[in-house]
This record gives C-alpha cells, sequence and structure tokens, in this order.
C-alpha cells in the first residue's frame, strides 16, 4: 500500500528550504537587488528623525535583514536603528539572534524579537489599540504562509509612517513556480492556505488599495537536474521542496509524478545549461510607498 500523500510540517519545511537555498541563487538574486536599487530605496527614508524604525516580517534567520540594515546604516551612518521582528519560528528566532551576537558593527542598532505570525502580531496591536509606526517594513519571500494576504498587505501598510516603505519579495510571474502551480496546484496537498501567490496577485491586491508601488524583476535560477535522478536524496528533498508534500516521490501516484516531472522540463519551468536542468525561481521586488 502506497502511503497517502501529505504536506510538510514546519520542521520539513525547513530542511527542504535548506536543501533549496543550497542549489538556487535566491540569495545571488536578493544580492544583486541589494546592490543595484537598495542603497537608492534606503535613501529616502526616515526623513531627516534621529532614528529609524525597522519591522521585519517573517525575517527567518536574519541572514537577508541584516544586509538590509548594513545598507541602510550607509545611507544613513550615525543614525539609529529600531529594528523590530516577527517570526513564529522558535529555531529561526534562535539562529538571528546568534547571528546579532556575531555582528560587531551592529552597534547603533536595537533588536526587539516577537516570536509570533504575522497574524497574531496584527492582533496583539490592535488589542493595544496603540499603533506603532515604521519606516521601513518587509515582507520577504513569506506571504505564502499567511492565511489572508490582502488583509495582511493592508494591515502592514497602515503601519507605515509618512514616506515610510513597504518591500515585498516574491516570486514572479515569469518563474516556474507561477506555470506549475496554475497546472497542477489542485493535485497536490492543500498546504497552508495562500501558499501559492506570486507578483501579479500581489499588484492586484496593492491595485485595489489604490497605493503607489513599483515593481523590480531579477532573474533567479534553481539546478533541480538531481529530481530526475532515480533514488537520489537530494532530488527527492527537491521534489517535496517543489510540491510542498513529504515524500512525493515514493507517495504520489505514478501518473502525477511522471506528469510533473515532464511539466518540470518545459520552456515556461525550466531551461538546460551545460547539461543541467535550471529551474526558472525569478523574484519580484515591490516597493509600495506609504
Amino acid at each position: 500500500v502506497i502511503p497517502s500523500m501529505r504536506s510538510l510540517t514546519a520542521e520539513e519545511y525547513v530542511e527542504a528550504f535548506k536543501s533549496f537555498l543550497d542549489h538556487s541563487t535566491e540569495h545571488q538574486c536578493m544580492d544583486e537587488f541589494n546592490k543595484e536599487e537598495m542603497p537608492n530605496i534606503m535613501a529616502g527614508l526616515g526623513n531627516g528623525k534621529s532614528t529609524i524604525n525597522v519591522l521585519g516580517v517573517g525575517s527567518g534567520t536574519g541572514e537577508q535583514d541584516l544586509k538590509m540594515i548594513r545598507i541602510l546604516q550607509s545611507a544613513h551612518p550615525g543614525v539609529l536603528i529600531d529594528n523590530e521582528i516577527i517570526e513564529p519560528n522558535p529555531q529561526h528566532v534562535a539562529a538571528y539572534k546568534e547571528l546579532v551576537t556575531q555582528a560587531p558593527d551592529l552597534q547603533n542598532v536595537s533588536f526587539i524579537w516577537h516570536q509570533l505570525t504575522s497574524a497574531e502580531y496584527e492582533q496583539q496591536v490592535k488589542e493595544k489599540g496603540a499603533h506603532k509606526k515604521f519606516d521601513f517594513i518587509h515582507m520577504i519571500q513569506m506571504l505564502y504562509r499567511v492565511e489572508d494576504i490582502p488583509n495582511a498587505i493592508k494591515f502592514f501598510h497602515s503601519c507605515l509612517d509618512h514616506h515610510g516603505k513597504l518591500l515585498i519579495i516574491i516570486l514572479s510571474d515569469s518563474s516556474g513556480w507561477a506555470s506549475l502551480w496554475k497546472k497542477y496546484r489542485h493535485c497536490l496537498p492543500s498546504t497552508d492556505s495562500g501558499h501559492y501567490i506570486t507578483s501579479n496577485g500581489i499588484t492586484d491586491i496593492l491595485k485595489r488599495l489604490g497605493v503607489d508601488y513599483c515593481v523590480y524583476e531579477f532573474p533567479s535560477g534553481w539546478d533541480i537536474t538531481e529530481c530526475f535522478i532515480e533514488g537520489d536524496p537530494v532530488g527527492s528533498r527537491m521534489m517535496d521542496f517543489l510540491t510542498g508534500t513529504k515524500n512525493f516521490l515514493g507517495t504520489a501516484p505514478p501518473g502525477l509524478r511522471r506528469r510533473l516531472q515532464e511539466a518540470l522540463c518545459q520552456p515556461e519551468c525550466s531551461s538546460r545549461k551545460d547539461g543541467r536542468i535550471i529551474f526558472s525561481n525569478n523574484l519580484s521586488m515591490i516597493v509600495v510607498e506609504s
């Protein structure tokens, strides 16, 4: 009897995600954005204030956060940075704190961690009735895990101070994910709701909210060659991450498994380079004005 398909637990997701990062240019792609566009975006923040308030929503282990904090520091030398973080995963929070203790260059930065989901944080803010305003809020690759995406964007946008900016990083509609999800999401176990969203879904919400925004597209690839090697453990983890399913290759009906592997090779999902299969992981960086 084949065990039935089920979605990844939080721990399994972290494991699969690590394997994804090891074989993709996701972080290099964000570094490219940080280098080319971020200094300009950061320069306009704070409006001459002595403290700049930053909020990271779903910050994970903090690597990307600290890169942005450093860009902010060089754009506003000597200014204090008040950095708050919303992150529900206790392991991630611990890793982020550890990273901060190893960073001697962050003297002017204070850190407050909220071990909460974005919805729990919103509820807490509303119960207190006190609304702290932020100059910069970022939601990097996290809206897939949010129940009510339009509401989350509306709420965090309302937390911006005058001249503040909200950065949303999300998979692009030119990515292989967009084409895969359109065709196959109904065949996969339902993961956390809101899981399948790409940049067009976000810009539709922003249009409805009537706010100004700008979209930057950056190319990124993920080498998924091992997905097609029978019995390869790395390939198996990759398929789990691609489908959000635990042991997809062992539990999916053979027909679905074959169709999905064929789809992954199509030009709308992947390209070939030096005999390797590179899945398109293109990102959209959406900068929303207050």
